[in-house]
């Protein structure tokens, strides 16, 4: 997986995409020498949104490009390469073994994404669900954990959401977003033409409808596609495949008979990093994202982001959750629902402007609860 990067009439575009995929022009994007020496030597480019506000992640992003110019981090066909483990070195450990919590077995997404994030890491899987991960970290019995939060095309996971806000000693100290690269996975000897059936967990299924249904084989959901992949090793049927992670194929000793067979290549998948009393980017770190929960009196949200944007501080992302200890309202005879509001905002919780938006969010608010700061993975 590389990122290609291209400058067009002064404004810059960076992408990820498989080496040799074709843009939508049908030539493969490229980030050539040339084409990036010269827009840096004669400008750094300032991103302003549409109301004037400079767009601190997207001119990081053109600073990292920089450094990666000058520190020569180029393949002979002129592409910018990000390193794919770690995705960021250092930003969670400082390279001793670190204990990573995830659910399920060896094998799945989430030891993909906890083997991307740190550069020495004993990826261990705790249960079944994602809150014997989450209790694993209370409990010390690791010192992080992995919990997948949204997917590209498939929105939030609403569940781990409220998992977090349940478990109140845990706070967000990193997030890692994953390219999803789904994989035909089969027992050694088997061919593409002898399978018959392709089993995996439905969202997998889903997101590589296309393939499938070019192969013409049957299509069978199961809860689990690393432990799918676990049993076709097993078995041995030549017969079956299971869409899983590249992971999945040397834990288990399978084949990848074909790899990348999602629809959409642009498909992503953000994990958070969770962990016990750690330390937010400083004040004026690039890049840094906050991620907080608050509940508001009724059909009042909107004061809550007049706080955030009277002050220049983006919001990101809003998601709603039901409020659980409180769950409706009453107004005369009708019923309504109470919610929690779950916002990225792109400042560190350490940052002046952001702590008095928070010291007035909490003037206005229900509750007000910080679950982490930290640095965006760019």
């Amino acid at each position: 997986m590389a990122v290609s990067v291209k400058c067009i009439g002064g404004s810059w575009r960076c992408r990820r995409e498989h080496r040799g995929v074709p843009s939508s022009s049908g030539k493969p994007v490229r980030a050539m020498d040339g084409q990036i020496r010269e827009p840096c030597a004669k400008t750094k480019p300032k991103f302003r949104d549409y109301f004037g506000g400079e767009l601190k992640v997207e001119t990081a992003v053109v600073d990292r490009l920089e450094r990666i110019y000058k520190e020569g981090k180029f393949a002979k066909n002129g592409e910018v390469l990000f390193p794919a483990k770690p995705l960021s070195p250092g930003r969670f450990s400082d390279g001793r073994p670190v204990k990573v919590a995830y659910q399920g077995m060896r094998g799945s997404y989430c030891q993909e994404a906890a083997v991307r994030a740190f550069q020495r890491c004993d990826a261990v899987p705790f249960g079944e669900g994602m809150e014997e991960a989450l209790e694993a970290v209370e409990a010390g019995a690791a010192s992080r954990a992995v919990v997948p939060v949204e997917n590209s095309l498939d929105g939030a996971v609403h569940r781990n959401y409220d998992l977090m806000l349940r478990h109140e000693d845990l706070q967000i100290v990193g997030e890692v977003l994953m390219p999803v690269n789904h994989c035909l996975l089969a027992a050694p000897g088997t061919g593409i033409n002898g399978i018959r059936r392709v089993v995996s967990h439905p969202q997998a299924l889903a997101h590589c409808n296309y393939r499938l249904a070019a192969l013409g084989v049957e299509a069978e959901a199961v809860d689990n596609a690393a432990l799918a992949a676990r049993l076709l090793a097993e078995s041995g049927a030549s017969d079956t495949a299971v869409i899983g992670s590249r992971v999945a194929a040397r834990e288990f000793g399978l084949r990848v008979i074909e790899e990348g067979i999602q629809d959409d290549d642009g498909n992503m998948t953000r994990f958070f990093v969770l962990g016990k009393n750690c330390a937010v980017p400083g004040a004026g770190a690039r890049a840094a994202k906050t991620t907080l929960a608050f509940a508001m009196p009724a059909a009042e949200l909107y004061k809550a982001l007049g706080i955030f944007a009277m002050r220049d501080i983006r919001v990101a992302k809003i998601e709603s959750r039901p409020r659980r200890e409180s769950p409706l309202r009453v107004e005369g005879s009708v019923n309504y629902f109470e919610y929690v509001f779950v916002v990225d905002v792109e400042a560190s919780s350490a940052d002046p402007a952001m702590e008095r938006a928070l010291d007035q969010l909490r003037e206005v608010a229900g509750f007000v609860r910080v679950l982490g700061s930290y640095l965006i993975d760019l």
